[in-house]
């Protein structure tokens, strides 16, 4: 209560100074959100006793954030923009301040900071700080960068056809703390940063749309490393090249690795370098017919070859605007690991794809801002291919719409790897059904041999001008391949593991303002 206290005191500082400085003109935004989930199955767990959606959520939670934007607007070149975000806030849970009370520490973040400024005489426009950065994407959001990250961008519109957007950011630095655990004499901080740069060029014709974009990043040797330990949702183990986890979208699956699957122990000590290309675009000049593509190209190396990581995402969407739905139907296909752990993945690595609202996925990957249940196969879809069908929008009555779709999801990566690291490496630490889990790998490793239909409803009322009821049903059947070829029989707690189909069922209230 005393940090959202102070924090009502800073606005209102703010609001009262306001009246005195005319040439400031504030503007407020924000958002409350209200809600609640009744599910199961979320991490696929059946035999090894595991009860509630996940291990850490119940069958059915309630939960709430706000989110309070500020902008200080001191003419059309020059504004600051300050957005805070309270919650997620679980119901009942005391750690987080939705205990009886409600007097504990709630997790206040500060979500946004930046400025935007012309330079002067120009149409050249900045912002600096930290702020929401995401690559193009014209079907189902960037898979490779969409977070919030601290930057640089420039934008500049040469004519009514041809723009550039250029940026630079810095994901991670100053984290490392050295090796003082080892023996080694590497000191804090040192080669721990990650840089990024991209370049974008938008171009616009009649009907038609295209985009192409080259990013490019520098990776510290230090960047996600912690001593010796390997950190991976909260538990570590001892391997060779120790990097973290948020680092596992630019690896390939349990870091560098021998042919045989065990291990290899070298240590890093040049930066790596990664670089992404794509194209993406639409047609629009069929109307009411959309033609949307994306295609993505990322490659990460190391000065330890096994840790290397390239590869590939297309996907393609077509769609019918009519009076009352908008039919489409969609595919994608991401290359994926061969046999061989011993030469990196074929799987495209990621930055972070962390608020990217998927186009074609509600459950199965990250597709609805307001619901926390979701990715449950994974926030990228690297790995994997699908087709779908959506009806999009659809609206018999004023002001409630619905969307439908279908997809059928199959995985590209090779059952030799799993087999090779889940037995040589990790256990079952692959396995479908498993708590642990492995960097480079989403919550699900889908095989060649394994395939999901996600079939899923949203529908939306707008009840007020402000104020908007959405109800969201998904589920997720999976035919995952349990024989000794791929996943084998793998026991937990004595038990043997069952694959269960996830499901969840959501009613969020948003008020916006």
């Amino acid at each position: 209560m005393k940090k959202i206290a102070t924090l009502l005191l800073a606005a209102g500082l703010v609001f009262g100074a306001a009246t005195g400085a005319s040439a400031i003109d504030f503007k407020a935004k924000g958002q409350w959100i209200m809600s609640f989930d009744y599910g199961m199955n979320g991490n696929f767990t059946g035999g090894n006793g595991k009860t509630g959606y996940n291990g850490s959520e119940d069958e059915f939670e309630a939960n709430q954030r706000v989110r309070l934007q500020l902008d200080a607007v001191a003419s059309a070149s020059l504004s600051g923009t300050v957005f805070f975000e309270i919650g997620k806030t679980t119901w009942g849970k005391n750690s987080d301040g939705g205990a009886l009370g409600a007097d504990s520490n709630q997790a206040i973040k500060l979500k946004n900071a930046y400025i935007d400024w012309l330079v002067p005489q120009t149409d050249l426009k900045v912002r600096m700080g930290i702020q929401g950065m995401a690559l193009p994407s014209f079907t189902t959001g960037s898979n490779v960068f969409n977070d919030d990250v601290a930057g640089i961008t420039a934008s500049y519109q040469f004519n009514e056809n041809v723009g550039v957007t250029a940026l630079w950011a810095r994901p991670w630095n100053d984290n490392y703390n050295g090796d003082r655990n080892t023996g080694n004499k590497n000191h804090d901080n040192f080669m721990d940063n990650v840089d990024v740069a991209a370049l974008l060029v938008p171009l616009t014709f009649d009907g038609v749309k295209v985009t192409p974009w080259l990013m490019y990043s520098a990776i510290g040797s230090n960047a996600f490393r912690g001593g010796n330990d390997f950190i991976a949702n909260g538990k570590s183990k001892d391997f060779g090249t120790s990097w973290k986890y948020p680092a596992a979208g630019m690896f390939p699956v349990g870091g560098a690795h021998h042919k045989d699957g065990t291990p290899a122990g070298k240590k890093l000590d040049q930066y790596g370098n990664a670089i992404w290309a794509g194209l993406t675009g639409e047609v629009t000049m069929f109307d009411p017919i959309r033609i949307a593509w994306d295609f993505n190209y990322g490659s990460a190396s190391f000065d330890d070859s096994r840790l290397n990581r390239s590869g590939w995402l297309a996907s393609l969407l077509a769609e019918y605007k009519l009076d009352w739905a908008i039919p489409g139907i969609y595919g994608w296909y991401g290359s994926g690991d061969d046999s061989n752990p011993a030469n990196g993945s074929e799987r495209m690595p990621s930055l972070s794809v962390n608020n990217n609202n998927n186009g074609f996925s509600n459950f199965a990957f990250n597709g609805n801002p307001y619901i926390a249940r979701e990715a449950t196969l994974g926030y990228s879809m690297a790995g994997t291919w699908g087709v779908g069908a959506r009806l999009k929008d659809m609206s018999f009555l004023e002001d409630l719409k619905h969307t439908f779709r279908l997809n059928l999801i199959g995985g590209t990566n090779s059952p030799s790897m799993a087999k090779k690291m889940s037995r040589a490496t990790w256990g079952d630490a692959l396995a479908a059904n498993s708590s642990t889990s492995t960097i480079g790998m989403d919550p699900l490793y889908m095989t060649t041999m394994d395939y999901a239909l996600e079939i899923g409803l949203t529908n939306s009322y707008q009840m007020y001008e402000n104020f908007t009821v959405m109800l969201d049903a998904a589920y997720l059947a999976t035919w995952l391949d349990q024989s000794k070829s791929v996943w084998g029989n793998s026991k937990m707690n004595g038990k043997t593991d069952e694959v269960r189909d996830p499901w969840n069922v959501n009613v969020s209230f948003v008020y916006s303002f």
